[in-house]
């Protein structure tokens, strides 16, 4: 009874796992893009950034904004009560670049959060209707960033477009462990996107109209959350018809990735709390894939301890054919996805980075979910 259970287990995880790996994340893992041969407009875009204390970023930042190839675009920071020398930077940067506008404020109210009253200040006042918003520690892939993160909103008559942000490659353990994570959940995000049936986005790399955001007040029932600013906006009201991916690896941002695990953790707190506001169906979107994945490992562990007991060869040669066809499979995929996304080759450590996936999702989550000290900045 027991290895039926077990075979049962492993069965229902490596079934659901190959819908995910090969028809869902498909749509970005065999994604080629198609070459633009229609005229487009050059509508006016305005980059929106919120920033609190980010000197050192901003100065790296700006001067690579005002690189793009995009003809009819003006940048907007929003200096959210910096105490450290992003004032004085933002007066200068402003007297080398003309369309840099700056926004300050001075304090938030209580019973807001911080970025998003920030955001909202920010929107209110840009200049253009085609909102384009990213970090102050990223930096864009490509002169093209502007130009076709925006293509989709400019000139296919959507609300929302949606892009990649990955990380810095540096070197050491944790790197890649992000570098993994970040693919996974953009696997996740664009290829239902891509399924016509979006649920989030990232605020690295997200379009849309500011006259939307006015019309429906994005952030009104948000006000107390803590983040939300980009995925539950997305979650709430990005639908297949309003909503592209891009999957242009010259559209994406690349941020600064955290250097030790206190950091990310606290990151990651952040990002996972947001998730248990999220609609049902989407919460089912990512759940199926972790409950899946926790299906087959366990499945595989359980199948390999009592058949090596049992000394059962045969069967454990058939369980590990099973599981490394999984791991190449996975390997494959994520490996093709990255170059599509990335440009580059596939997150190492492949094998240990997806046994790990266990721990975060199935510990660090619960725990996030629950966590009341969340923080923006």
């Amino acid at each position: 009874m027991a290895l039926l259970l077990l075979w049962i287990l492993f069965g229902l995880g490596i079934f659901i796992q190959l819908i995910y790996l090969l028809p869902i994340f498909g749509k970005v893992t065999f994604f080629k893009a198609k070459p633009n041969n229609n005229s487009e407009n050059t509508e006016g875009v305005t980059v929106v950034i919120a920033a609190h204390n980010e000197f050192k970023n901003l100065k790296r930042l700006i001067p690579q904004l005002f690189e793009q190839d995009y003809p009819n675009f003006d940048v907007l920071v929003i200096n959210d009560r910096s105490r450290d020398r992003t004032g004085r930077l933002l007066e200068d940067l402003m007297s080398q670049y003309p369309k840099l506008r700056t926004v300050t404020v001075k304090y938030t109210p209580d019973h807001v959060t911080s970025k998003k009253y920030a955001l909202t200040l920010g929107i209110k006042v840009a200049k253009n209707d085609v909102i384009l918003l990213t970090d102050a520690d990223c930096i864009p892939a490509s002169d093209q960033w502007i130009h076709k993160m925006t293509r989709p909103v400019r000139n296919q008559n959507m609300t929302f477009s949606i892009g990649y942000a990955g990380y810095e490659q540096q070197k050491g353990f944790l790197n890649r462990w992000i570098q993994f994570e970040t693919l996974k959940t953009a696997l996740l995000y664009l290829s239902f996107a891509k399924w016509k049936s979006p649920f989030m986005g990232v605020g690295r790399n997200l379009c849309y109209r500011r006259s939307f955001f006015m019309e429906i007040k994005a952030f009104k029932d948000l006000w107390h959350l803590e983040g939300g600013d980009d995925d539950l906006l997305i979650n709430r009201y990005a639908t297949g018809k309003n909503t592209r991916a891009v999957l242009d690896a010259d559209a994406r941002t690349i941020s600064i990735p955290k250097e030790n695990w206190k950091d990310y953790f606290s990151q990651k707190k952040r990002h996972l709390n947001i998730g248990k506001h999220y609609l049902t169906q989407d919460k089912l979107k990512i759940g199926w894939y972790a409950f899946s994945h926790l299906l087959f490992w366990t499945g595989a562990i359980g199948l390999f301890i009592y058949l090596a007991l049992e000394q059962k060869w045969e069967q454990i040669a058939i369980v590990f054919g099973i599981f490394l066809m999984r791991l190449l499979l996975l390997a494959w995929v994520f490996s093709k996805a990255n170059r599509n996304l990335n440009g580059q080759k596939n997150p190492s450590n492949t094998l240990i980075n997806d046994f790990l996936y266990l721990g975060y999702f199935w510990i660090l989550g619960p725990i996030s979910h629950q966590s009341k000290d969340i923080k923006w900045n």
